[in-house]
Parts: C-alpha cells; sequence; structure tokens
C-alpha cells in the first residue's frame, strides 16, 4: 500500500532537538516500511527520514504556528500526495482544508497530538466530517465530544531506548518550557529534596520565552542545569543515568511521550 504522511511544516523529521510529533511520525515512516508498505512523507527539505520526502519549503517555518505557511504546506501536501491510497495527516489545519477544498483523492486519516479544547473541538468536528480521527490515549478521546474512530497510543523504537543504571546523582526533567509541563513545580520539588535537577527543554514560541523570563529563570541557581534542543542520543543518556524523572503536569496531557522514554 502506498500510505502518505503529513508532517507539520515546524520541525524536521526526525527532530534532531525537541519535537514529540516528529519522532512519532519519524517511526510510524520506518515501521511502516519494514511492514511491506511504501511510504511518502510530506515535510520540510532538513528532513533525513530515509523514506521518499517531498517538501515545499527547505528549512523550518519559524516563529511555529503561522497560518499562511501552514496552509500553503499542506495544501501542497494534499496535491502531491494526490495519488497514494490512504493520507495520514498530523496536522491540524490539513484535514480541514482537504474536506472542505476537495483536494484529497485518498482516505484521510488524522491524529491530534494536542489535547482536545472547546476550539480544538470545533475544528476536529468538521474535520470528522470527511477524515477518520485517531486519538493517542483514551483521556483525550473521552474529551472529544465528537467521533474518534480509534485511540493508538504512541511508541517508542526500543533500539535507541536502552534501560540504564540510574545513579547519576541529579534528577531529569524533559520537556517543553511551559506552565503545563510544570517547570517551576519540577525545579521547586527538586531542590527540595535536595537534589540536582537537569532540565532538558526547548524555548522557541513566545509563550514559552515569557514563561521562562517571568517565572522559571528566577528560580535558577548553581543546583539547576538547563539544556536546549538536546538530540535525542543525549536525552536517553539523560535519561538512563537519572535517579529519577519529574514529570509534574498542570494539565490534561494527551499522552506524555517523556513517560514512555523515562520507562
Amino acid at each position: 500500500m502506498r500510505v502518505g504522511l503529513i508532517a507539520p511544516p515546524w520541525v524536521a523529521v526526525p527532530p534532531p532537538g525537541y519535537g514529540g510529533t516528529e519522532a512519532v511520525v519519524d517511526n510510524l515512516a520506518r515501521g511502516l516500511v519494514e511492514l511491506g508498505h511504501r511510504v511518502e512523507l510530506f515535510t520540510i527539505g532538513e528532513s533525513r527520514c530515509p523514506v521518499e520526502r517531498r517538501f515545499l519549503f527547505d528549512e523550518a517555518v519559524e516563529p511555529m504556528g503561522q497560518t499562511v505557511p501552514e496552509a500553503a504546506h499542506v495544501l501542497a501536501a494534499y496535491e502531491s500526495l494526490s495519488d497514494v491510497d490512504v493520507i495520514h495527516d498530523h496536522t491540524v489545519l490539513g484535514p480541514l482544508l482537504a474536506g472542505r477544498t476537495g483536494v484529497a483523492r485518498a482516505p484521510v486519516v488524522t491524529t491530534n497530538h494536542g489535547p482536545f479544547t472547546e476550539v480544538t473541538r470545533r475544528i476536529f468536528a468538521e474535520v470528522a466530517r470527511t477524515a477518520t480521527v485517531v486519538a493517542i490515549s483514551h483521556d483525550q478521546a473521552r474529551r472529544a465530544h465528537l467521533p474518534v474512530a480509534a485511540v493508538i497510543h504512541h511508541g517508542i523504537d526500543l533500539t535507541s531506548y536502552h534501560w540504564g543504571p540510574g545513579g547519576g546523582g541529579y534528577l531529569a526533567f524533559v520537556g517543553r518550557m511551559s506552565p503545563e509541563k510544570g517547570v517551576d513545580t519540577a525545579v521547586t520539588a527538586a531542590r527540595a529534596a535536595g537534589r540536582p535537577l537537569r532540565i532538558a527543554t526547548k524555548i522557541r514560541e513566545p509563550e514559552e520565552a515569557q514563561y521562562f523570563e517571568e517565572v522559571v529563570r528566577p528560580l535558577l541557581t548553581a543546583d539547576v542545569e538547563l539544556e536546549l534542543e538536546v538530540p535525542v542520543e543525549e536525552r536517553v543518556e539523560l535519561l538512563r543515568h537519572a535517579d529519577a524523572l519529574l514529570n509534574p503536569i498542570a494539565w490534561d496531557e494527551p499522552f506524555g511521550l517523556v513517560m514512555a522514554e523515562s520507562l
């Protein structure tokens, strides 16, 4: 079967640093090839996933979340993938535009990698009229209040993630710099436990930078080490040698890939 995958235009596949959705798309592409399918990935030119790749933008679009380049990206994707057997779209805007414009000639499956909120439900309710919606956890699906065809959990590549001895004498936090992920709580908890904390994070969006400057930076002292855009190999080593992972989320996490990575 010819499977078309559409990744967002914000991060390469696989991600060079932080990128949960892009890591999932990379694993999915490789897994489908191993099962004997032909995969065509629409992404950005910087991507290195070992499948047939197509793109509109050579480099990642910055800042993230711009509707005009995302619309151009997904419209080009559906035009490019017009002859595949099925399209699996990992963007939000893509399946919405495909249903309204009729550009999709193949069945469309879309995975929602974020929470179902009052805002996103309006979008996915419309998407569900012309595409199959997949959730990434049962809790996320219960919050959808719209047709969800299946719950398919994220997975990790066990050839990349190996058991570690721990004993590194530090606690670890892995996640984006946001109140929802509880970075400030992780710093406070580690300090209360008298343990050093190593943070692997990303600060790309204005909201992330504001949260860091106003809330997290004032908490940082010598007992906290902060690293940005940590490559997967270094992130694995960080987790392998940590005494524990701190994951004090303050929202209804759709899945939480770092929990699987840590385990």
